[in-house]
């Protein structure tokens, strides 16, 4: 059977692009033929991607000011786009490009599915796309919702009169966070199988490296003794933790990020690696410091000592989520002065229990989301 994707796979963050590659992986494992629908927006690419952030973005008010953003964001987006783009080409199976709904509608599939991220969320400029609701998908073809995340949990009226309508079109959904099956219940919807595992998840630590990791990235830090910091928010008090808490334990503090600006943020900074050498940065970590979904999922996958720093916006229920499913939501740093966590040796073994448990139940719910498509639509 052949299955199109929309999915976030397009912004210049290691999260995206690990989950569209683990979606594809899981659903060729199950038999099908998968590819990620290559829609990219224009205005949240290159030069219009930085325009549309500074338009959007509040104390921007003095012409001035709003060019030297542009000026320097410019070029940072730039080197992480381009880097991305090139990865994105090297490692993910996708359609040709579509850059608007009338692209979509040329895309013909057995099965069409939403799938992972914050596809249910605003876009960078704040504004809802239909698109990633499968409004270009034709009445004939099922429409089906893997792992959809709606990044937050407060709506106006308006924009849950459109949800609930767009929402009930689909055959089947499931959804990342325990958060979205209670708006969906709210919202009155009954086509909900409930809460999956994000994608990342659905392949083990050894199925990553296989597909992934090569010996040589692995290597170069397998006998380093390391903080890892992958943080993917603007907040001070992070950066400022990671620092204190490698001169507590005297370990050396790297931290990973595409964004140039992060190599003021402390830490020997290591810009925008290869697939390859960031798996192996997160394999060979002491302790990881992150406030990124992704980060956490890799963390708790790979069987890292991490400590989580929630996001400083509304985001974090994805964090809290995934945290409270595998029983490790102690590791929440609720004092930027406690240094303790770093002591607090996980046992994996309860959690890969869990794991596999939720593995299990998440790859029959796609198998069958997908095996159920199969007929055509009354």
């Amino acid at each position: 059977m052949n299955v199109k994707v929309i999915t976030r796979h397009s912004p210049s963050n290691y999260g995206s692009l690990l989950q569209s590659i683990a979606t594809v992986k899981t659903i060729e494992g199950l038999g099908h033929d998968c590819s990620i629908i290559d829609y990219q927006r224009p205005d949240e690419r290159g030069l219009k991607g930085v325009l549309t952030q500074v338009n959007c973005k509040a104390g921007f008010g003095n012409p001035l000011k709003k060019l030297a953003y542009i000026a320097i964001r410019y070029p940072i987006e730039k080197f992480a786009l381009v880097r991305f783009d090139r990865m994105r080409k090297k490692y993910l199976k996708m359609t040709s490009r579509c850059s608007s709904h009338v692209d979509l509608k040329k895309i013909s599939a057995d099965a069409f599915i939403t799938g992972s991220d914050q596809v249910w969320g605003p876009m960078m400029n704040g504004v809802y796309d239909s698109a990633y609701f499968l409004q270009f998908v034709g009445k004939d073809s099922r429409k089906l919702a893997y792992a959809a995340s709606f990044g937050k949990t407060k709506f106006d009226e308006s924009t849950v009169v459109a949800y609930k309508k767009m929402l009930s079109e689909y055959d089947k959904i499931a959804v990342r966070e325990k958060s979205a099956v209670s708006l969906l219940e709210e919202w009155g919807l009954n086509n909900c199988l409930g809460q999956v595992l994000d994608p990342t998840l659905l392949l083990d630590m050894s199925q990553w490296t296989n597909l992934l990791i090569k010996k040589n990235d692995f290597d170069k830090y397998k006998d380093l003794k390391y903080i890892l910091v992958y943080q993917i928010h603007n907040d001070p008090k992070l950066s400022g933790y990671a620092k204190r808490l490698a001169k507590h334990t005297g370990m050396e503090l790297l931290r990973v990020n595409p964004m140039l600006h992060q190599a003021l943020r402390g830490g020997k900074f290591i810009c925008s690696p290869d697939l390859s050498e960031f798996l192996s940065l997160v394999a060979n970590a002491s302790c990881i410091v992150t406030d990124s979904f992704h980060g956490t999922c890799f963390s708790i996958n790979f069987g890292k000592q991490f400590i989580e720093i929630l996001p400083n916006n509304a985001t974090g229920t994805r964090n809290q989520s995934i945290l409270e499913l595998t029983g490790l939501s102690d590791r929440i740093l609720c004092d930027f002065n406690d240094y303790s966590l770093v002591d607090k040796v996980i046992d994996y073994s309860k959690v890969n229990e869990l794991l596999e448990v939720e593995r299990r139940k998440s790859l029959e719910v796609i198998r069958s989301m997908i095996q159920n498509s199969s007929f055509i639509k009354q």
